[in-house]
């Protein structure tokens, strides 16, 4: 017969009978895909006579729904625009909106909306950076690669700048 060790949080003793009430939290990451992606380069082959002096514009965005039960998408858009030196010409525009699906079940409100706003976009950048890479090098550019993003700290300012919002909109007392 198989022995529960799993620790009881109220007196530290092995599995009891309460650890039935707690749902059992199941994360699991089903498939990583690309949902959408683009790349232009408007100034070619002309861009590349020149010398190469870029300056990066970064946008980030997440997104996430739930799809049935305790299944989840979640994409992460990223979108790459670099101009050519002074000019301002455009050297290329690289967007991916890079997509992952996740069971998710025991996790319910703040929780889930944490999982789905910032640790999930955290498994999902990595594959979005090299897809960004990737599609820079094909388009004959010197590799793009970005930086690692904190989808926690983005994740939080959102959160923070909710509450302002819903401050400045509640009604005033009179």
């Amino acid at each position: 017969m198989a022995e529960d060790n799993t620790p009881n949080a109220a007196n530290g003793q092995a599995g009891q009978a309460g650890d039935a009430e707690r749902p059992q939290v199941q994360f699991s990451m089903q498939r990583v895909y690309v949902k959408d992606i683009s790349f232009e380069a408007p100034n070619s082959p002309t861009i590349f006579e020149a010398g190469f002096k870029p300056k990066v514009g970064l946008d980030l965005n997440t997104s996430s729904r739930h799809i049935r039960d305790d299944l989840y998408e979640v994409v992460v858009k990223v979108t790459a625009q670099v101009t050519h030196n002074e000019d301002g010409a455009t050297s290329f525009l690289a967007e991916v909106e890079q997509a992952g699906l996740f069971r998710i079940g025991g996790i319910e409100g703040a929780q889930l909306d944490h999982t789905l706003g910032a640790f999930c976009p955290n498994l999902l950048f990595p594959y979005a950076r090299e897809c960004i890479d990737n599609l820079v090098n094909r388009g004959g550019f010197p590799p793009l690669m970005l930086a690692p993003v904190n989808f926690e700290a983005i994740y939080a300012q959102r959160k923070k700048q909710d509450v302002e919002q819903q401050g400045d909109n509640a009604p005033s007392a009179e």
